[in-house]
């Protein structure tokens, strides 16, 4: 049997686009000068409230990273990807300079000490803003620095390098005084090395009679050296570390996959990995020791044992049995929380509890308590004191979410219900309550001075769009009073409460052509806001792009939204239709009103994403940008049992409304997506005649080779085989008429989205005489990285809409 290879970019790559089925040697191409300048226009820093939000650190960005520092060699193992190098989790992104921003005066000073190639990764404050904590990588290893903001000066902290894989490799310990790192061991063991001549087959084996349902993921360990690797680098040496440098190991190194210090910082409570490993799922679902140690590394409690969790119940609200979720009180000195299910994590079982939470405080020498019931799952818990804290429980089979007021310090106190709601809906979303910082630098929930009220900040979703706002929340009386509310022309967002009454904000405010800056806000004096920062417009050539928040509806009455752009002088009226490009991305409810809701807002800043479609608005196309495509499943009914019918009706809509509007020329739409938005890409030049041409980036075509579920699908391929084979667009391949360009990352680590769906469609394709063409990315993941993947990807666009949508002619009579 001959076997097929996939096709390299750099290697192998289609040279000719129409009717070629030539290979060619090739090189990364360079789109168009406009699309190339979008690539390299300068990134703005980012924005780092300190925890007294008197003072930001802003973090320039550096340019994309190049092809040669993303093939950099990588450690691919239980679905973690490892830097052997640096003993880190892979990464391209970092900060190139620091400078400190005085949010009373806006005054800036940059920071002294950096070297000359930052390469800043992970960034933590100290809670009395005194210090702030980062990470550097350098040529050996990711190195701890520490920044005297009073100083602005920056110092290299000790000279023991980090163990990044698990986590950032530090935190602050008890808030100011000290840090809590991860080190590579000081005197490891060389890295194990695989022979090449294999002792054995690698086998697995199963047991009948249990059922489970486990997706298919990326990574996983492939044999007995894969799983000596992985222990190797997960090797970690906890130690503490002062501000002054001095550094006291804690313990004897073990293989650390979770760490977190006491808000007292007298304990740690750790993940410590057991045998044996798996080759089915990823770390996380590898057996381990949920343990409390003292600060000398003494075994004070082994919390739980938990299991290899190779099975689960099938369901989206399925758990694992046993306690799950670790981690500190914020508001206590040293007590741990879990939750555990009551039903066996499997929500086909009837029960009344799905889910309790409980604590236990140090010294730990008595029983646990138990804190809550639930009907649900256990999604979120705000902490505050002993007499408040919120739990929000959510079910997503129905959408079902429920937030309740529990007393910590009295867990016999009856939990109080304070919202209770649909998690699709936007429009009730009452907000997210907002923190501030204890004395142990912990994230609390934010009172008034009477303690009986909370802030909260939300989107603000409504038919008019979004507006962002911030509330104040009275606990007796349920009460809700607006304190401030987003106003056209922009669209501004709450960063930081400066304090508990909510009258001083900072903000991110941002308008069709204004970029966000951040501002601070009065609501007392009710003057205008200062700016804070004026960053400048990253694209000013994108200036004059129209921007309209658009309605329309599919046949069967369901409302839809979409975003529609125009290149800058653009009248349809005087200058007639244009060629467009819809780009989408599906998404499943429960209730047509949920799907009907307006999902975006009419003032947001023009952000031109290289991944999304925007960019083609500077090659003259009109763009329609996140059409609603939603798949209804009202009541007892699944959402996908009628996915086609409801995906054709919702593209037909779109395409009948821009034409409508004289902004797109019927014959001259190209439809594209990423991921879900590929797939949906793949079906509806299967189904329909609606565009000329497709581009699919990184998705998923034939789901049997996802057997066990994907994206809100949680059947799997048995219980809902018609359902599996109608949504595969594989299986319609010999439909697709139209022009479709598949791009793929060659080492995604999407679940579900394996680089063969990509290759196999294109097969079908190739061989029933479809037109399509293969483009896989080398280094790529499910996201592109590289600066010469990004320009490559816009070149084969802007080349393939070039080619079927601008130069197509109209199609004959029944074609």
């Amino acid at each position: 049997m001959q076997r097929s290879t996939p096709i390299s970019l750099a290697l192998l790559c289609a040279a000719l686009l129409p009717g070629s089925m030539a290979l060619a040697d090739t090189h990364y191409q360079t789109p168009p000068a406009e699309l190339q300048a979008l690539v390299d226009a300068p990134r703005g820093p980012l924005f780092n409230l300190g925890p007294k939000r008197s003072t930001a650190l802003l973090v320039g960005m550096a340019a994309l990273p190049s092809i040669s520092a993303v093939a950099q060699p990588e450690l691919r193992l239980a679905g973690l990807r490892i830097n052997p190098r640096m003993r880190a989790a892979s990464r391209f992104d970092f900060g190139n300079g620091l400078s400190l921003l005085d949010v009373g005066t806006g005054q800036q000073r940059p920071v002294q000490g950096l070297p000359v190639d930052p390469r800043i990764a992970d960034i933590a404050w100290s809670s009395d803003e005194r210090w702030v904590a980062f990470s550097r990588w350098g040529d050996n290893g990711v190195e701890l620095w520490l920044l005297d903001v009073a100083q602005g000066q920056a110092r290299r902290l000790i000279k023991e390098h980090l163990n990044a894989i698990a986590g950032n490799g530090f935190g602050w310990l008890g808030g100011n005084k000290q840090l809590l790192v991860r080190l590579a061991p000081q005197d490891p063991a060389a890295a194990p090395v695989a022979s090449s001549v294999p002792a054995g087959p690698n086998t697995q084996q199963t047991a009948g009679g249990q059922t489970s349902q486990t997706r298919t993921y990326a990574d996983m360990l492939k044999n007995p050296a894969d799983a000596a690797q992985l222990e190797w680098q997960l090797q970690t040496q906890i130690a503490l570390v002062g501000t002054d440098g001095k550094l006291s190991r804690v313990g004897k190194p073990a293989t650390v996959i979770g760490l977190q210090g006491s808000p007292d910082g007298k304990y740690l409570l750790l993940g410590v990995l057991r045998q044996p490993y798996s080759y089915l799922v990823p770390v996380s679902r590898f057996p381990r020791a949920t343990q409390v140690w003292d600060t000398q590394g003494k075994l004070i409690k082994t919390l739980a044992e938990q299991p290899l969790l190779e099975r689960l119940p099938s369901g989206n609200d399925a758990v694992q049995p046993g306690p799950r979720d670790f981690a500190w009180r914020d508001d206590a000195p040293a007590t741990v929380h879990w939750t555990e299910a009551q039903d066996g994590g499997d929500p086909n079982r009837e029960a009344k509890v799905r889910d309790s939470l409980f604590q236990q405080a140090a010294p730990f020498d008595q029983p646990a308590t138990r804190l809550l019931d639930v009907a649900a799952r256990v999604d979120d818990i705000r902490w505050g004191r002993d007499d408040l804290a919120l739990v929000t429980e959510g079910w997503w089979k129905s959408r079902d979410t429920r937030t309740w007021r529990i007393q910590p310090g009295k867990p016999t106190a009856a939990a109080e219900l304070i919202v209770s709601r649909k998690s699709e809906d936007r429009y009730s979303d009452p907000g997210t309550p907002l923190t501030r910082l204890n004395s142990y630098g912990r994230p609390v929930l934010q009172t008034g001075k009477d303690g009986n009220t909370l802030l909260l900040a939300g989107e603000g979703a409504s038919p008019e769009g979004d507006r962002p706002f911030l509330d104040r929340f009275h606990l007796d009386s349920k009460q809700t009073e607006r304190l401030w509310r987003s106003e056209a022309p922009y669209y501004e967002r709450t960063v930081a409460v400066l304090d508990d009454e909510g009258q001083r904000l900072v903000t991110s405010r941002e308008a069709v052509d204004e970029r966000p800056n951040y501002y601070l806000r009065d609501l007392v004096r009710r003057i205008a806001p200062r700016a804070l920062t004026q960053f400048p417009h990253p694209y000013p050539q994108f200036k004059g792009m129209q921007k309209e928040l658009i309605r329309y509806k599919r046949a069967d009455g369901v409302d839809l939204t979409a975003t529609l752009y125009l290149p800058a002088g653009y009248d349809p009226k005087r200058d007639g239709p244009r060629p467009m490009l819809m780009w989408a991305y599906p998404q499943e409810f429960k209730s047509a009103k949920a799907a009907s809701q307006v999902t975006d807002s009419p003032y947001r800043f023009n952000r031109i994403s290289l991944g999304g479609p925007l960019v083609m608005l500077a090659r003259g196309y009109t763009v329609l940008d996140d059409p609603a495509m939603p798949i209804i499943g009202e009541g007892d009914k699944e959402p996908n049992d009628s996915y086609l019918q409801q995906l054709t009706q919702s593209a037909q809509a779109a395409v009948d409304e821009v034409v409508k509007r004289g902004v797109a020329d019927r014959e001259r739409i190209a439809v594209g997506g990423h991921s879900y938005g590929a797939f949906m890409t793949a079906n509806l030049l299967a189904h329909t005649r609606l565009f000329r041409a497709g581009i699919a980036r990184s998705g998923a075509y034939n789901r049997t080779l996802t057997p066990f579920g994907f994206q809100a699908e949680d059947r799997n391929f048995w219980q809902a085989q018609g359902v599996y084979q109608t949504m595969s667009p594989f299986n319609h391949a010999d439909k697709i008429k139209d022009a479709l360009l598949i791009i793929h990352g060659e080492v995604d680590n999407n679940p579900g989205t394996f680089p063969i769906q990509s290759e196999r469609l294109y097969q079908a394709l190739q061989g029933l005489g479809g037109t399509a063409r293969l483009v896989m990315l080398p280094h790529e993941s499910h996201g592109y990285r590289a600066r010469e993947s990004l320009m490559h990807m816009l070149w084969e666009q802007d080349r393939w809409l070039e080619t079927y949508v601008t130069q197509a002619k109209p199609r004959a009579a029944g074609k």
